[in-house]
């Protein structure tokens, strides 16, 4: 991940995108005004209602998608309401410690059980190659680690491209059948703050850090025509990050296997995206867009990027490491 940062950084620029003032009444056609939020019922697909809050407006940061899905910043939602609504629901959160990378968990599994999803049910689905390896670490009631054994790939990229394929089949096998929600995140990173339900949604993306204001000239989408993750330089919403994503789990399978699929064409044809997964997830949330979308509070990386003054949290943050020694390893 700090390999990647490394190279968007020279087109970071944090200029906060221009919204408007005008709140949209659109309640009546399932949608909430930027003084509201989204609730949703026991099942992912179930909106019951647009409540009120008494949280001041962000007026420095873009809160709305231009198809009205929230963009998640500190203080534009309300812990305490969303608590009670996804009381009753399990969240399955799936990484991958393959080779070397296992050397990651425990730091990653510590700082999850201190500020993910405090208070509620979660399933931590860890897929390794080196299951005698994964650390034995104290749980908060209601909550497991279930290791998934798996083989490994020669090549870090063919780690990464196998994940969707991963994530795609246990999501059919057992994830449909023990959590509501899948979250899907990078191993070599460490919580460092509150990460709660507000993140959950049908379909969920992050907005890539080294992105945030870029223009879309500037993303580097897979530019070739013959790469199923093809994106024309005159389309675009926004640069998402291959490190964070997630929705209900019908959602991700359906996601993960279309990217997956994707990927197998492409192998067939001898053609790799340029950023490999990422490039696949960029392009299927561009057809598909995602019903919330998290801000870069939600995945960043302090060796890379100066924190700019609009991120009042830094949640999920990369663990600095020498990138060739692990992944030769």
């Amino acid at each position: 991940f700090a390999v990647l940062l490394g190279f968007y950084s020279n087109v970071f620029s944090l200029i906060p995108r221009r919204q408007t003032e005008k709140s949209q009444s659109s309640a009546a056609h399932g949608l909430c005004s930027f003084g509201q939020i989204l609730l949703y019922g026991p099942h992912p697909h179930d909106l019951l209602a647009c409540a009120v809050t008494h949280l001041p407006r962000r007026v420095d940061v873009l809160v709305m998608t231009p198809w009205f899905a929230p963009v998640v910043w500190d203080g534009t939602f309300d812990s305490a309401l969303l608590d009670v609504q996804f009381r009753n629901t399990t969240i399955g959160l799936t990484v991958f410690a393959i080779k070397k990378y296992v050397v990651f968990l425990r730091l990653f599994l510590e700082t999850a059980e201190k500020y993910f999803m405090v208070g509620h049910k979660v399933i931590y689905y860890v897929f390794t190659d080196r299951p005698a390896d994964v650390p034995q670490i104290a749980l908060q009631d209601g909550r497991q680690v279930v290791v998934l054994h798996v083989g490994n790939y020669r090549r870090w990229q063919d780690i990464s491209m196998h994940r969707m394929e991963m994530i795609s089949n246990f999501s059919r096998r057992r994830f449909l059948r023990e959590v509501d929600y899948l979250v899907c995140l990078y191993v070599d990173m460490k919580f460092s703050d509150h990460v709660g339900v507000e993140i959950l949604a049908p379909l969920f993306g992050t907005l890539h850090p080294g992105f945030y204001a870029a223009d879309r000239q500037s993303f580097t989408y897979e530019r070739r025509p013959l790469s199923r993750a093809y994106i024309p330089r005159d389309e675009g919403d926004f640069y998402y990050a291959g490190g964070f994503f997630g929705g209900s789990v019908p959602e991700v399978y359906r996601l993960t296997t279309a990217c997956h699929q994707a990927m197998t064409a492409d192998q067939a044809q001898g053609i790799e995206a340029v950023w490999h997964d990422e490039s696949h997830l960029n392009r299927y949330l561009l057809s598909h867009k995602p019903s919330k979308v998290l801000s870069p509070e939600y995945l960043w990386d302090e060796q890379m990027l100066q924190r700019p003054p609009l991120l009042r949290k830094l949640r999920y943050v990369a663990v600095p490491m020498n990138h060739t020694e692990i992944r030769s390893r």
